[in-house]
């Protein structure tokens, strides 16, 4: 895996964050806080940014949400002293699928949630006249783990760039609650949801995969000698494929 120097890293970020919030006009930027590392580490890049009264975070939990991560986003919120809000979006979900969907499945579910906590956040956004800031990281960005116009909706990826790996590095460099780093990454999609078990491979071997395959443009046959399976490689060329789509604008003929 490469190397990064996290204090350089740190510092481009946080320049990265200021001069586009700035460029667009505004001062203040928005996060959704899922109790999850990558929005923890986003919230404290702000804060570092922006400044804290200059920061927004949002939590949305659903009625099935883990109590754990509402409680993660509160104590990185008021462990930044920001402000927060927390928009239950039961409510929302509830009444769509009690009406239109009573047989829905849990991903057309969990993707349906994730869309309308972008609604609250940009409605919020507009309230406040604060920028949206996302959350997603170069691993997840490129498995496709994210729902098109749902998490993936947003003005900026200040750690877009970044491996899950060394978005935990940074978090423990800038003083992420430790129960938050250690704790297994989840959408919080649906109840016991984590992320690795979704995808089928887990975060430490994606991004190793991910950065042969991309960064060093290496084949199968030349990765399997790293110590992976060919089927764990070909599971991440095949989410990568699959997910193009996600990563560029809607084309136009």
């Amino acid at each position: 895996m490469r190397k990064i120097n996290l204090t350089n890293e740190n510092i481009k970020i946080v320049n990265f964050i200021k001069n586009y919030v700035n460029n667009a006009g505004m001062k203040k930027g928005i996060v959704g806080l899922s109790g999850g590392l990558d929005s923890s580490l986003i919230a404290h890049l702000c804060v570092e940014s922006l400044g804290k009264e200059n920061v927004i975070g949002v939590m949305m939990p659903y009625k099935s949400s883990s109590s754990a991560s509402l409680e993660h986003g509160k104590l990185v919120a008021e462990n930044l002293g920001i402000q927060y809000f927390i928009r239950d979006i039961s409510p929302m979900v509830d009444i769509y699928f009690d009406n239109f969907g009573r047989n829905a499945d849990q991903l057309r579910r969990g993707n349906f949630m994730a869309r309308v906590r972008m609604c609250v956040l940009y409605d919020i956004s507009a309230k406040e006249n604060a920028l949206v800031i996302g959350t997603g990281n170069k691993t997840e960005l490129y498995l496709g783990y994210c729902t098109q116009f749902g998490d993936s909706a947003c003005a900026i990826e200040p750690i877009g760039h970044l491996y899950k790996n060394e978005v935990r590095k940074l978090s423990q460099e800038l003083g992420v609650p430790q129960e938050i780093i250690d704790k297994k990454p989840t959408a919080d999609l649906w109840e016991g949801q984590t992320d690795e078990d979704e995808l089928g491979i887990s975060y430490e071997t994606a991004d190793k995969i991910i950065y042969y395959l991309i960064d060093q443009k290496m084949n199968v046959e030349q990765i399997i000698p790293k110590g992976f399976s060919e089927k764990e490689i070909q599971l991440v060329k095949k989410l990568i494929i699959k997910s193009e789509f996600k990563r560029k604008m809607p084309p136009s003929p």
